[in-house]
């Protein structure tokens, strides 16, 4: 089961951490990282997961698969990312990547 949005907010906190300063310290804007407390955002996840010294599967199971992959009930279309402010893109999975690093080494 998923950790609780709150509870996220309070362990942050207690590690010296907001959701605000998070992003500004990892270059995003005042609330990006705050988006992964309600939906699936791979990066926003690692940065919170890394401020927890925890992995973000342990966090969101129902976001990763068995081995930690992105996946258990996210469907591809549902990754994304914030690049700039409200600016929404397409994120890619893992086998997306895996396959495109397959086709470079041709």
């Amino acid at each position: 089961m998923d950790w609780d949005p709150a509870d996220i907010v309070a362990a942050l906190r207690k590690e010296g951490w907001s959701l605000r300063r998070l992003s500004f310290a990892n270059g995003y804007r005042t609330n990006a990282v705050k988006h992964a407390l309600r939906r699936p955002y791979p990066q926003a996840e690692r940065i919170i997961a890394g401020a927890l010294q925890r992995d973000p599967a342990e966090i969101w199971p129902s976001r990763y698969g068995p081995f930690g992959g992105v996946g258990a009930q996210t469907s591809p279309a549902e990754l994304t990312t914030c690049t700039h402010g409200d600016n929404w893109v397409k994120d890619t999975t893992l086998q997306e990547r895996a396959n495109a690093g397959a086709d470079d080494s041709e």
